[in-house]
């Protein structure tokens, strides 16, 4: 191949494994929340209401993401983690929580919009993501997109509608290069679908198919980038976050 990145090698074990590094962990629910709000996580951890303890941690050379195990009142359980962000560390804390022994993954996060009818906040459901990054090509064959799990988008879509929330479903473009969103690359994701932009939801997806486990994402939407000028919206402090974090929970607890 002329390109390092499309030398795919389907060669199931790397000299690296995660189980190399992590061992399963006993009694870790398999319905994992992959959470982007720090926030959120924290404020379950530290509030009165809800029953959560630390039972390890991811570690990076930026330092160390707990993994809750949170009990709701109905006696039921699941995981919690932040991936981190961007593609490469994303990817990696997922294949990690697999092998502590995670296996029903649902995320929540935020995205930038390409289209301007998405008020901050609306729920986005990605059907597809568009591959602009690099980690899924060592995952999967060289493809422009790759989807989520099609029993997580089920679960997803009927927390959704149990709460009557409204939302959107479709393409999210997921770049390694936040600050290179150029007009004209704007413009290509949005003609071919795309509704959002963000960093790891097609590596995501693309382990979550080589590992065999169920993993799908929701959205909300937050920054434009739909216009002649980019429009930051405040969207990192709106309501919707934990909101999100809750339908989330209720849709892996489905799976």
């Amino acid at each position: 191949m002329s390109y390092p990145i499309l030398e795919f090698d389907s060669t199931p074990v790397a000299m690296i494994e995660p189980g190399h590094l992590r061992q399963k962990v006993d009694n870790l629910p398999e319905h994992c929340v992959i959470c982007f709000f720090n926030d959120v996580l924290q404020a379950l951890h530290t509030g009165e209401t809800i029953r959560s303890e630390i039972v390890t941690e991811l570690r990076s050379e930026i330092g160390r993401n707990p993994i809750y195990v949170i009990e709701q009142q109905d006696g039921r359980r699941f995981a919690a983690l932040h991936p981190g962000v961007g593609a490469p560390l994303a990817a990696g804390f997922l294949e990690e929580a697999i092998a502590l022994g995670c296996r029903k993954f649902i995320a929540c996060g935020g995205a930038g919009v390409l289209n301007a009818d998405l008020a901050v906040g609306h729920v986005v459901v990605p059907t597809s993501a568009v591959r602009d990054e690099g980690t899924s090509y060592h995952y999967l064959p060289l493809g422009r997109e790759v989807a989520p799990s099609p029993e997580g988008l089920a679960a997803i879509e009927a927390a959704l509608a149990q709460h009557a929330v409204p939302y959107v479903k479709g393409k999210t473009w997921t770049t390694d290069a936040l600050y290179r969103e150029t007009p004209a690359k704007v413009a290509l994701r949005r003609d071919e679908g795309c509704l959002t932009v963000e960093m790891e939801a097609s590596a995501f997806f693309a382990v979550a198919q080589f590992r065999g486990v169920t993993f799908a994402q929701l959205l909300y939407s937050g920054d434009d980038l739909s216009g002649a000028e980019w429009d930051f919206r405040d969207w990192v402090n709106h309501s919707v976050r934990e909101k999100l974090f809750w339908l989330a929970v209720e849709a892996v607890l489905r799976l």
